[in-house]
């Protein structure tokens, strides 16, 4: 059986206002030469569309000796957020109409930027694996072909028919291990005819993109295969590699014609609009972009090569249009240069230099091939030129291969140095370097400033982020903004100095892969988290009660999707209203039903009481069938109580749950906060009490109160394994609530009742067929969706339950539930319960942050975007929120229900400093557990309870008596503990080891502390008690 697909919700903090552009590095780039606008796309998931104000038509590049005309400026035209993930490359098709885009969040979108209705970009496609590689046949395609890491080839329709065609490259080289691995496809071209694939394995296959077979390959490079060129012909197939070289192959006669060594790094890049790539851009992992021009030459590798210009970095794509040229590197801004014209102009070699030819088997001349070229000045011996052509200096031209004719000193006959492939020549005892013939780029489209780097603070609450200008920034997850800027310094450094000591549990996953914070929420995690409200800064006057804990997960999501949760409000009014209009009453008291007799209906004649003038047909059997009423189809069903199962008996001694565990934001079913009284002694720290809460509908039935796990009905819970007598008169309040003759265990939270009352537990929905109680509705009367729109369904179900109890019920006149009559109509309370303020306090994220609903891929493990929008129009694309988000956030959201789950606990052995104090315990076993978020001053609660006599009967405690907290202390390895630090951070930060935590317990000396009677130690060794 298929794994789920697991949804989770991510939401993206904005970053200070900036007038646009990428945060990151650019990996992919197109121009419309007729519109004269440029698209890029980055490493953020942003596609920018740029004007270039330049003609771009028919224009020829200037000559190396014409004047450099003024700089137009750039500016940015359209920016939108088309991916989560790096964007790896892009395309234009369909005339420039529509822009196609390939992303590591395994999606293949399309964007029709000059569309009259503005659309974000729309996914046409998906693969299991990040998708590095985008092709078009032609400018006109109405297809696209992209190659990812899951070894497929797919085409795709860009009209919305979906997937033409798919390849599975490893699967078709019948491969396996490391074999199949190397399947990837990292490069693509393609023709109408034809399609080329390049990656890791070093091989080139060409395929039929018509039916998908293989027709050949090529094998000849020796390291990935980075970019891939067809002829407009597909005679032709150019390819670049990371073994620094680029090749030419044949399709015809099947084998390399050419390899190009003119690079001495990693080719990563390559571009030309030339139909038969006689002119052709390259750039590599050294920053070196060159420009070759083969018109005119004989032989390929006699052709001219220049150094057009020099990155700081790799340039990972090289684009050209009229007179420039267009580099994007790792950087988040892209560098236009100024083209060089190569195709009427000759070499400029230094004197006493001539021709040379490494390769001795062939010494036939190329002198006037080379001429043709425009690769050098004519030669003794080789034709005359008419007019002088423009000259391009020596040091900027690369030598294209070691066996092509190249300019050699013809006295000192000097010998190529090692890394010569670009030309470089000893000359007079130096060593000559190549030099780009632009030294500077021509215009500088600027990029933003993106985050690199985060720490998560051990408050899990704020993150620092260190961003590409090295600037620390402080944020805050949960109100989704930055709270402090701490300039250019060592992110480690700053992180030791703002850092707390706490320990909450994990809650979200941040990344900053797309030069953003993003924050991931997933269902099995998202909820673990508490927060004490006493330690929160919030803004407004809330009374909370004493060591109330909020929900973090819950806080976030609450108010992130606070406008979804007023438009469903909004529908749900609107529902109701329209659903008790159609149940009117007929009459006052009227009967919801009639008690038909146990008749069969065998047939209708004329009733002879009746007159003979007026005779009517009845039937004869007493049976009179009542009109059908609308909305009476659904049956009344009784809400079922179910127990839920006993935990067995364990020899474990568990630590007493505290109240606080039967509070709103401690439970997994939220309840709403109660005020809690100091005289109220059933509700102490360790003790149980659920409050019913009518307003949280049960899937099985309309209003029941939610359910505290482990709790019980009474609010005075039994522990597992005690006996249900009373304790001893004398011992305290928290002795009479646990025993402590039992050890104990953190791996399993124990739900057990001693009470004979049934305990409800929460439900989950079920079809007609599981219970007999709803064997009164129609088949698909209960159909509920695996998504939000299930959440909000289960609640209108709850409606029409109503409806029908109180129609099978009106002699009570709607008692027992919520539905109430007025002016003939039946009213029905709303059953969306979101969380309050005093659970939740009012949060106002930024209107602009980006909220995605995403879903696991387990058969690839990428993840896909289902859904994207900002918080302020959550509530206009409620339909849209309905279909792809998960149930648990509708549950979450519309019923203030997180899912069950247990509580973590930690062990820890209590004993008092050097035996100043009397013990916890009589019988000597003073091993606990408790809730990891249990703070240190409860615990010397339970010690005062434990070592101080019970006040006699009727004698009250002055109002100005000291807390336990306040005259006693509590120590850990030899530190003392702070009242409010919890179990968790004790563990984590001064504990810092397994096993049980030590604590010790000691007085201050700012109370004198009664003694409980001493127990009696001979007899202690008597009875064998330690």
């Amino acid at each position: 059986m298929a794994r789920k697909a697991k949804h989770r919700i991510s939401y993206v903090l904005p970053l200070a206002d900036s007038t646009g552009g990428h945060r990151l590095g650019v990996n992919g780039l197109a121009v419309d030469a007729e519109q004269s606008i440029l698209y890029s796309g980055g490493r953020d998931g942003v596609i920018c569309a740029w004007d270039l104000h330049l003609p771009l038509g028919s224009q020829r590049p200037p000559s190396p000796t014409s004047p450099k005309p003024a700089a137009p400026a750039t500016t940015l035209r359209q920016q939108v957020q088309g991916h989560t993930h790096w964007i790896n490359s892009i395309v234009l098709a369909q005339h420039s109409e529509a822009l196609v885009s390939a992303s590591s969040d395994i999606t293949v979108k399309i964007w029709r930027p000059a569309a009259e209705e503005s659309l974000p970009p729309q996914t046409i496609g998906l693969h299991s694996d990040y998708v590095k590689t985008l092709a078009v046949p032609n400018a006109s395609a109405d297809w696209v072909a992209s190659g990812g890491l899951d070894r497929k080839i797919c085409l795709w329709d860009l009209n919305g028919a979906g997937q033409k065609l798919a390849i599975d490259v490893g699967q078709e080289e019948g491969g396996t291990g490391l074999r199949k691995e190397k399947g990837s496809v990292y490069a693509l071209g393609v023709t109408n005819s034809i399609l080329a694939s390049g990656g890791p394995e070093s091989i080139v296959r060409v395929w039929d993109p018509r039916t998908g077979k293989r027709v050949t390959k090529f094998v000849g490079h020796t390291d990935n295969i980075r970019d891939v060129l067809i002829s407009e012909g597909g005679d032709t197939i150019m390819t670049a590699s990371a073994d620094q070289t680029v090749k030419v192959w044949s399709v015809t006669a099947g084998r390399c014609l050419y390899t190009l060594t003119m690079h001495d790094s990693s080719v990563w890049s390559l571009w030309s609009n030339h139909p038969r790539l006689q002119v052709f851009y390259s750039s590599d992992k050294s920053g070196l972009v060159a420009k070759t021009d083969t018109r005119g030459a004989v032989e390929m590798d006699e052709s001219l090569s220049i150094a057009v210009c020099q990155e700081h970095e790799g340039v990972h794509k090289v684009i050209s249009a009229g007179d420039y040229i267009w580099t994007a590197t790792s950087r988040p801004s892209i560098n236009r240069w100024i083209d060089v014209n190569t195709e009427d102009v000759e070499v400029q070699m230094p004197e006493n230099f001539k021709m040379h030819r490494s390769s001795v088997a062939t010494q036939r001349p190329r002198h006037h091939s080379y001429s043709n070229a425009s690769a050098g000045p004519p030669l003794p011996g080789g034709p005359s030129t008419e007019r002088r052509k423009k000259q391009i200096p020596f040091k900027h031209v690369l030598r294209l291969s070691n066996n092509a004719y190249f300019a050699r000193d013809m006295e000192t006959s000097a010998i190529f140095s090692v890394g010569g492939r670009r030309g470089t020549e000893q000359m007079d005892g130096e060593l000559q370097v190549m030099q780009p013939y632009r030294s500077l780029p021509d215009f500088s489209i600027e990029g933003q400033n993106g985050l690199i780097k985060h720490v998560m603070l051990n408050d899990r609450r704020r993150v620092l982020t260190l961003d590409t200008a090295g600037e620390v920034m402080m944020w805050d997850l949960v109100k989704c903004g930055p709270i402090k800027s701490f300039g250019k310094r060592h992110l480690e450094d700053v992180a030791a100095e703002v850092n707390t000591m706490e320990s909450v549990a994990n809650w979200c996953a941040v990344d900053t892969r797309t030069g953003s914070l993003a924050c991931v929420l997933e269902e099995n995690y998202c909820f673990d988290a508490e927060v004490y409200a006493d330690e929160l800064e919030l803004d407004d006057d809330i009374d909370f009660r004493e060591d109330q804990r909020i929900n973090l997960g819950k806080w976030v999501l609450r108010y992130l999707f606070s406008n979804l949760i007023t438009e469903e409000i909004r529908r749900d009014n609107a529902f109701r209203k329209q659903l008790c209009v159609g149940q009117r009453m007929q009459r006052d008291n009227a009967p919801g039903n009639i008690q038909l007799p146990q008749k069969q209906i065998n047939g209708w004649r004329a009733d002879p009481s009746a007159p003979s003038i007026a005779s009517t047909l009845r039937p004869t059997n007493g049976v009179h069938l009542p009109p059908t009423t609308p909305g009476l189809s659904i049956g009344f069903a009784t809400p079922a109580i179910v127990s839920p199962p006993r935990s067995s008996m364990h020899a474990a001694n568990h630590m007493p749950t505290m109240s606080e565990e039967g509070a709103p934001l401690e439970k997994r079913i939220s309840n709403p906060s109660q005020a809690r009284t100091s005289t109220d002694r059933n509700l102490d720290y360790f003790s149980t009490a659920s409050s019913p809460n009518p307003g949280v509908i049960s899937p099985s039935g309309f209003g029941r109160p939610a359910i505290t796990p482990g709790g019980s009905q009474n609010g005075d819970p039994t522990p597992p394994g005690e006996p249900e007598t009373g304790g001893k008169e004398k011992e305290g309040l928290f002795a009479k609530k646990f025993k402590m003759n039992m050890s104990f265990s953190m791996k399993k939270l124990t739900k057990a009742s001693t009470n004979d009352n049934p305990k409800p537990a929460a439900v989950e929905e079920k079809d007609e067929t599981d219970s007999d109680t709803r064997s009164a509705k129609t088949e698909n009367s209960r159909t509920v969706e695996d998504n939000f729109l299930g959440a909000v369904q289960k609640i209108r179900y709850g409606y029409e339950d109503q409806i029908t109890a109180h129609q099978q019920r009106p002699s009570q006149d709607g008692e027992g539930s919520d539905a109430t009559i007025g002016d003939g109509r039946l009213d029905i309370a709303c059953g969306i319960t979101p969380s309050l303020a005093n659970e939740t306090p009012v949060l106002k994220p930024p209107l602009n942050t980006t909220i995605l609903i995403q879903e696991d891929r387990p058969e690839a493990g990428g993840v896909a975007d289902l859904f994207e929008g900002l918080v302020g129009n959550l509530g206009e694309m409620a339909e849209r929120v309905e279909k792809v988000a998960p149930m648990w956030l509708g549950e979450c959201l519309l019923r203030n229900q997180i899912p069950l789950k247990e509580i973590v606990k930690v062990s820890f052995v209590l004993e008092p400093w050097q035996g100043l104090l009397p013990s916890i315990a009589a019988d000597g076993n003073n091993r606990l557990n408790a809730n990891r978020m249990l703070r240190a001053k409860k615990i010397l609660t339970y010690v005062a309870e434990r070592i101080e006599p019970a006040p006699p009967p009727g004698e009250e405690t002055p109002g100005d008596a000291l807390r336990p907290e306040e005259y006693l202390e509590l120590w850990c390895q030899n530190q003392v503990l702070p009242p409010t630090m919890t179990l968790a951070t004790i563990r984590a930060h001064i504990w810092k080891g397994g096993g049980d935590v030590l604590l010790y317990y000691k007085a201050n000396g700012r109370k004198d502390i009664r003694h409980a009677p001493v127990v009696d130690r001979e007899a202690e060794s008597r009875s064998g008690m330690p």
